[in-house]
């Protein structure tokens, strides 16, 4: 058993978000789910308070060794800023890390987290505007007030943001350019709408760089539309080709999905902002091996002259 003192600086906060600040919300939902914690020394529900004095005690052990091995993976430092002011935040999101907590995730491990920290000094909040995977690099925007968050929620849900993002695909694409539109799985199951529209930038022996950008924000969307078209994401570990991906990171050393949101274009303040983030170094450095390869290739096959 674990026991936790509360400290004056944790009054009136609710037992669950209090654990949550200190463990990742997969084990939080486990301890109240199985019974496994105490207020004390009473059962407890997430909704009751804590106060200065209170002992909280956990009956299920929590793999310190598991925490630490994921917090050193996402814990990346500073965050590269593209753009701010007084309203927004535009970073360049590394991959590797989630934009907020999950069930392995500490909220403070976590790109909101790390907002939050950085800002709570000057009683700014800030708000994530849209989501990224985690092992998606590139663009993403916050909102340091509540009005800004609305606002901008409502540009990105009528459509009116151009979002390109630069992904390699498995195979070489015989279509110079072209539309994906069938409908995607939502979050409730139900099939939603969604087209991805995309052109190719280069081709490789093997694989297909293109640019593509999204009129809808389906979950998952552009990994889910290219594996359905038989061209999945090159290193997507959830609906890409396994085989292929085990060959290619031993050969190229990428060792996540190749999936990059480059640019983030909107109305803001009555004028037109685009904001850019160049292309990560692991994407930047297996881009530079397929092109040797594929030089080396094509040197191979001309003619004798």
């Amino acid at each position: 058993m674990q026991e936790i003192s509360i400290t004056a600086g944790e009054s009136s906060k609710k037992l669950e978000n209090f654990l949550k600040k200190r463990f990742p919300i997969g084990y939080v939902r486990k301890l109240f789910r199985k019974n496994g914690v105490r207020l004390n020394g009473k059962r407890s529900k997430p909704d009751d308070l804590i106060a200065p004095g209170d002992c909280v005690q956990l009956y299920i052990p929590f793999d310190k060794d598991q925490k630490s091995s994921r917090q050193s993976v996402t814990s990346r430092g500073a965050l590269e800023i593209i753009f701010e002011d007084d309203e927004i935040i535009v970073i360049n999101k590394p991959p590797g890390i989630a934009v907020h907590e999950g069930k392995d995730v500490l909220k403070r491990y976590s790109i909101l987290g790390m907002l939050e920290s950085r800002y709570r000094p000057q009683g700014i909040a800030p708000r994530l505007v849209h989501r990224l995977d985690k092992d998606t690099s590139g663009v993403l925007l916050a909102a340091k007030n509540r009005e800004t968050l609305r606002q901008l929620e409502e540009t990105f849900a009528k459509g009116r943001v151009e979002k390109e993002y630069l992904c390699l695909l498995v195979g070489r694409l015989q279509q110079n350019e072209g539309t994906l539109d069938f409908p995607l799985p939502g979050r409730v199951g139900t099939p939603v709408p969604a087209r991805t529209r995309f052109k190719v930038a280069r081709r490789f022996s093997e694989t297909t760089l293109v640019k593509t950008d999204i009129a809808t924000g389906r979950m998952h969307q552009i990994r889910l539309h290219f594996a359905r078209y038989g061209h999945p994401v090159v290193m997507d570990d959830q609906y890409g080709d396994f085989s292929f991906n085990k060959r290619f990171r031993k050969e190229y050393g990428l060792r996540r999905q190749f999936l990059h949101a480059s640019t983030v274009a909107l109305e803001y303040h009555g004028k037109k902002r685009t904001w850019t983030a160049p292309l990560a170094a692991d994407l930047s450095k297996a881009l530079e091996f397929l092109a040797s390869n594929n030089n080396a290739l094509t040197r191979k096959t001309s003619p004798a002259q």
